[in-house]
């Protein structure tokens, strides 16, 4: 009985350790069940940080295969030096940089540096001359002078990241910090806001007058612009030219016109405006007439604004040449037409310079047709193929098409001969609007005396015959309209000769009555002197107390020095002549 108890209540060890190893595996199964296997999380990838520290302008970087910067190399001593950045920082760089006995900018010197400004002279000799002068290292100073050449030179602002001018900047200062474009176009705006106020202060705080000219026009997209310029003289008596304002306009009217120029004035604060010259157009009519109501409420007209509209003399001399050249003989146009064939296409314009090549004639200036509106154009065309006659004659020996496309139209002896006799008749003019369109000296006293030398060209053609009278009498009636009348004109061009002091009075008589005739030029003198005397009554009840006016009791009394142009030259021959035949009636009488 105990045994079977014992048997049954005490299991064998076997079978003990037999359920324990079941059960533990069953649990070891269970527990693989319900783990799960474990994914890869992907690294994210570290953000690149540019190097900040301004050592590394003087290092150069050496990366490994995977681009990482491990290493870098000193530009002036190729020392290498260890820089990972998680492992070594900029301090042994720096203190590296500042120790280099090869490096220019270890030492920041004080000490100013000799230059030698080396000046060339037009003579052959010296060829060079200088000046010893002193340097030191300023980086606004350059970069001043760095944003206005790009001003001067019109240079586009990604100029300055270009590989050769950093190259350039490396050798010849590399202590300059290069700015960037965007640096570029904000010191731009700077300096332009600079020279605005100087130039502000300068018209508000100066009392000198200003005069203004002004022109509209055009462009091809459709958009009308308005540009004013200011001319005055500053205190050290220099004439100064500015553009003061550069703006669309909606139309080419008057009042348009009008009110653009009185919003420029106020913005500048420009009340003291002496004249205004604008060229022939009716609506700039209108314009002055607003503006010299304007100028009158704000008291600065000069005698109530009778002399401010000047109409623009270098406008009129173009309109009398382009009435003469509407006459202008077939010569020309064949001429034209010439010009026209070869620059037509750029295999005609190779083969012509092969030809000017062939007969030995260096190409200073090229072939260029001439513009409808510009008569100087004109004159600069047919100047540049009188050079080229010769190539032209063997153009037609060379080229068959030259022939065909031309036809009857191909110039000839006679026509070249009569272009030359063109060119130098449009030559004189040519120079005159030069003289007059001069913007950099003054040119108000020579007007009258390139009216008068006008007139005298335009009679030596009408007395020429031929061609050349009937382009004389077209010219002739266009310069009677503006100024075969002197209540037409702006009384100061008379005034501005008369002041002149190798003028004075002494030619005006004269000039009137040859141009005019006696009767008429003698009460054109006598207009031009009262108002003269108005002028200058005018400027005297504006002048302080304080100043001394001289009186013009006698104008007549006023010497001048030679003449120089050719009306005077005329009178002057008269009057020798008649004061040598006096000269030897007295050497005659008996004694």
């Amino acid at each position: 009985m105990e045994n079977i108890i014992e048997s049954g209540s005490q299991p064998s060890k076997s079978s003990i350790d037999g359920s324990t190893v079941v059960e533990g595996q069953t649990v070891d199964t269970n527990n693989q069940q319900n783990v799960q296997p474990t994914t890869a999380v992907p690294e994210k990838k570290r953000k690149i940080v540019e190097f900040r520290s301004p050592v590394w302008d003087h290092y150069e970087k050496i990366k490994d295969s995977t681009g990482v910067t491990i290493k870098c190399k000193c530009i002036y001593c190729a020392k290498i030096y260890q820089c990972q950045s998680k492992k070594h920082g900029t301090t042994s760089l720096r203190n590296h940089m500042l120790s280099c006995l090869k490096n220019p900018h270890s030492k920041d010197t004080r000490q100013s540096l000799l230059t030698f400004q080396a000046i060339t002279n037009s003579d052959a000799s010296p060829a060079t001359v200088g000046e010893l002068g002193t340097w030191v290292f300023n980086q606004e100073a350059i970069r001043r002078a760095l944003v206005e050449m790009i001003i001067i030179e019109e240079l586009p602002f990604r100029f300055v990241e270009g590989p050769g001018f950093r190259k350039f900047i490396l050798v010849a200062c590399p202590r300059f910090k290069i700015p960037s474009r965007w640096t570029i176009s904000r010191d731009i705006n700077l300096i332009y806001e600079e020279e605005r106020l100087k130039l502000k202060c300068d018209f508000r705080g100066n009392t000198q007058r200003v005069s203004i000219t002004t022109d509209t026009w055009t462009s091809i997209q459709r958009i009308n612009y308005m540009v004013v310029t200011a001319h005055f003289i500053d205190e050290e008596w220099k004439l100064n030219k500015k553009i003061i304002s550069f703006v669309p306009i909606t139309s080419h009217k008057g009042e348009a016109v009008a009110k653009v120029l009185e919003t420029c004035l106020l913005d500048w604060g420009i009340r003291n405006v002496y004249s205004i010259s604008v060229d022939n157009a009716s609506s700039n009519d209108t314009a002055i007439g607003f503006l010299k109501k304007k100028l009158m409420s704000w008291g600065t007209s000069t005698v109530k604004g009778k002399y401010i509209h000047m109409r623009c003399i270098a406008h009129i001399l173009n309109l009398v040449v382009q009435d003469g050249l509407k006459q202008c003989d077939s010569s020309a146009k064949r001429v034209r037409e010439a010009v026209r064939y070869v620059r037509s296409s750029p295999a005609r314009l190779k083969k012509f310079r092969d030809l000017a090549e062939w007969n030995g004639i260096e190409q200073k200036s090229s072939l260029c047709l001439d513009v409808p509106t510009r008569w100087n154009s004109t004159y600069l065309m047919l100047q540049s193929a009188i050079t080229y006659e010769k190539v032209f004659e063997s153009l037609e020996e060379s080229d068959t098409a030259y022939k065909s496309d031309l036809s009857d139209v191909v110039p000839t002896f006679l026509d070249w001969e009569s272009v030359k006799s063109l060119v130098e008749i449009l030559k004189c003019f040519y120079d005159m609007t030069i003289r007059i369109s001069g913007s950099l000296y003054v040119t108000s006293n020579t007007f009258f005396s390139e009216i008068s030398d006008l007139y005298c060209l335009l009679n030596g053609m009408v007395e020429a015959g031929g061609s050349v009278k009937l382009m004389g009498e077209n010219m002739k009636a266009k310069f009677e309209k503006y100024w075969g009348d002197i209540d037409k004109m702006n009384l100061m061009i008379f005034f501005a000769n008369i002041l002149d002091p190798r003028d004075k009075l002494e030619y005006m008589a004269t000039q009137m009555n040859h141009m005019y005739g006696e009767e008429k030029g003698k009460s054109y003198y006598e207009k031009v002197i009262a108002p003269l005397k108005e002028l200058f009554n005018d400027y005297a009840a504006s002048t302080p107390a304080s100043t001394p006016v001289s009186t013009p009791t006698d104008f007549s009394q006023s010497t001048v020095g030679r003449p120089q142009h050719l009306l005077k030259s005329q009178i002057k021959k008269q009057r020798l002549e008649s004061g040598g035949m006096k000269k030897n009636r007295v050497r005659n009488l008996p004694c």
